[in-house]
């Protein structure tokens, strides 16, 4: 059945854009793309970053350093502004970084490091960057339908969300707002992609300027029909109790492992250092055993888990529990902390009751 779908027209790919603008708060223009969130961070990074300009790159996480080679794959002089991946980045320390650049044209930020489980004070930054008069381009991937986005309202110019985390929906298929600014500095910039998958100056011309009554590729339809239901999910739900519902995963799972660290004798706990510092999306556990082993003991237990070593150097002494999307329930919590408890040999009854009480509070 679903290999004989009629063709998803111009009308209700542009319903759905517009869709996507709503849970992104603004009213600059919306283009869904074929493909993976990295599809449309490197077009606008190829798109905005000038050859010889120069762009502020925030590093909290491995998505900041790949952001980084972009920036210098396009030609500009990048200025890496990079913190410890358990903390979060400062207006303070990006008004320092601008203050020191002055000639700075484009910053890069992670809202939300689903990797490191770490997550940036966008409202603040944007500020400082919007006075500073330099595109801000954010990648929200892990934060949309996880914690507030207000993209007007906070002047972001490029921001890029995906649907697999936080949204409950497909990986294949992602999108980016691209604010009046932001279209200026792409259309001046001769080396933006042009005739290209990444040109964003295509899809503008062939797709948005000519009215959206004509789609200049076939679209990608399963992806796009899986965007669609969990756009209409998170409506059904209501935004806000979605946001809160992550909101409650995060406090509780931060909560059990808290508990769960002096059973362990300090072997658990949260590798983030401040609460306020931490995604909703997922929370990483500093190890001091053999996180990959860690992981593979608790998924030999309960392979539905969402539980993971870190990626890289990280795999070996950082766990990392995923809580958005389906799994941001708290009887996914739950169950992960009885098998974490499990898997270290401890009892599991204090973490269930922190995490009960920490969920109950959130909400």
């Amino acid at each position: 059945m679903l290999l004989d779908l009629p063709p998803l027209t111009a009308d209700r790919f542009a319903a759905i854009e517009d869709r996507v603008a709503a849970l992104l708060r603004t009213a600059s223009d919306v283009i869904v793309t074929q493909g993976e969130a990295l599809l449309p961070l490197e077009a606008a990074i190829k798109g905005a970053a000038h050859p010889g300009s120069t762009a502020l790159n925030i590093v909290t996480g491995p998505y900041g350093q790949t952001f980084g080679g972009w920036l210098r794959d396009a030609g500009a002089k990048v200025v890496d502004l990079a913190v410890p991946y358990e903390t979060a980045v400062s207006a303070e320390q990006v008004a320092a970084a601008l203050d020191a650049h002055p000639e700075t044209g484009f910053v890069s930020l992670v809202h939300a490091e689903a990797a490191t489980g770490n997550t940036n004070p966008v409202a603040a930054i944007a500020e400082v960057v919007r006075r500073h008069g330099a595109l801000l381009m954010l990648d929200a991937v892990a934060s949309v339908a996880a914690e507030p986005l207000l993209t007007d309202a906070w002047g972001v110019d490029l921001c890029v969300i995906g649907g697999q985390k936080a949204m409950g929906g497909p990986a294949g298929v992602s999108a980016v707002s691209v604010s009046d600014r932001a279209w200026e500095r792409i259309a001046a910039n001769p080396a933006a992609p042009r005739r290209s998958y990444l040109s964003l100056l295509d899809w503008k011309e062939r797709w948005t300027d000519a009215g959206r009554t004509q789609l200049p590729h076939a679209p990608a339809q399963l992806e796009m029909l899986a965007l669609e239901e969990c756009l209409a999910a998170i409506e059904a739900e209501t935004l806000d109790a979605v946001i809160a519902r992550h909101r409650a995963a995060a406090a509780a799972t931060r909560a059990g492992v808290l508990a769960l660290g002096p059973l362990t004798r300090g072997a658990l706990t949260p590798y983030v250092t401040r609460a306020e510092d931490a995604a909703p999306v997922a929370t990483t556990v500093r190890t001091t055993g053999n996180a990959t082993e860690l992981a593979a003991e608790i998924r030999r237990r309960a392979p539905h888990l969402p539980v993971q070593a870190g990626g890289g150097l990280l795999s070996f002494t950082m766990l990392r529990i995923n809580h958005y999307g389906p799994a941001a329930t708290p009887e996914t919590v739950l169950a992960v902390l009885e098998a974490l408890a499990q898997a270290t040999g401890v009892p599991a009854a204090p973490a269930v009751t922190a995490a009960t009480e920490a969920w109950e509070r959130a909400v």
